[in-house]
């Protein structure tokens, strides 16, 4: 018995000094954790919300984890948090991480997805691509949340608070992947009651005697949307907005001739396209996402059924079919 009241003693320190030791030695779970919320979303508020701590609590843990590893994880940007090369390897160990923790809570249901998607897209594809392909994902996996934000812009350079941005054009981006997802058509639309109060064009020149209904020129963001010029450069400007789905409306109400995306127009039994051979635009719609985003099961859910709305609705996108998504 005298041995072992004074062997336990120096056992039990021995443990815990190996303990320290260790955990001194490795990135501890809960820290990387903490770097793939912000990793995700490139700011350590929106990590904090979304882990429920507080910032001060992601700093923290942040700066343990860079203690440990030897290196920063994380550079500052313009509009946030970046991940440095050791930050992107410490985020695939985290997203194992929160693999294995899924797994555990789900009770091994490893097909029940969960989580949030928060997308940007262009009003257009937000509402007749993005939306549809959300229900699809939502039916399947009912704990996904797709979050839409309807803005037509060129890509983002930091991406925050975003996992997935639809853009119109091929993006130059940088710590991103961009992924060509098809392509799509836009023409010259009228209403049945604009044509009889205004002569039908027969040519790209009679363009010149009729109002166009379009964006807001000084408010276009994206070169590729800036179309006008390159065919009738002379139209006067009716009805201008940021909002594709004002361009349809005022269209349809006789405000002028309108440029519209054909997979929006052509919905509208009240409009009448218009010089079809001579005006049809081809654009293309891309995918920017951040590499570790896409790992995410429920991004790829929602990125998956988004490509498989892209193939199935390519004639409608085209002008070539009056189906609509489903």
């Amino acid at each position: 018995m005298r041995i072992i009241t004074t062997t336990m003693p120096k056992l039990a320190r021995r443990i815990c000094k190996n303990a320290e030791v260790a955990a001194e030695r490795y990135p501890s779970a809960d820290d990387l954790l903490v770097l793939l919320a912000v990793g995700r979303s490139g700011k350590f508020s929106a990590a904090a919300e979304s882990l429920g701590i507080n910032h001060t609590t992601v700093a923290r843990r942040i700066a343990a984890l860079e203690r440990i590893l030897g290196d920063r994880v994380l550079a500052r940007s313009a509009g946030g948090w970046e991940l440095t090369t050791l930050g992107r390897e410490a985020v695939a160990a985290a997203e194992d991480v929160e693999s294995a923790v899924r797994v555990l809570v789900s009770s091994g249901a490893a097909n029940e997805l969960e989580g949030v998607v928060r997308i940007s897209a262009t009003d257009g594809f937000s509402a007749y691509i993005a939306a549809p392909a959300a229900a699809r994902v939502q039916r399947t996996h009912p704990k996904v949340t797709v979050e839409v934000v309807a803005t037509t812009r060129r890509a983002s350079q930091q991406r925050s608070g975003l996992d997935l941005e639809i853009v119109v054009g091929e993006p130059q981006v940088h710590r991103a992947e961009a992924h060509l997802l098809g392509d799509y058509r836009l023409g010259l639309y009228a209403a049945p009651e604009y044509l009889r109060a205004n002569p039908k064009p027969t040519s790209i020149e009679d363009l010149d005697r009729h109002a166009l209904v379009y964006f807001i020129d000084s408010m276009l963001q994206v070169d590729e949307l800036d179309l006008a010029p390159s065919f009738a450069p002379s139209m006067r400007r009716s009805v201008t907005s940021t909002n594709v789905f004002v361009h349809v409306e005022a269209t349809r109400a006789a405000a002028g001739i309108g440029l519209l995306p054909c997979f929006m127009a052509d919905r509208h039994n009240d409009l009448v396209r218009v010089l079809p051979n001579e005006v049809a635009v081809q654009l293309s719609y891309w995918l920017v996402v951040r590499s570790e985003t896409l790992r995410r099961p429920e991004v790829a859910a929602v990125v998956q059924a988004i490509r498989i709305l892209m193939v199935e609705q390519k004639d409608v996108l085209l002008g070539g079919s009056n189906a609509s998504p489903g």
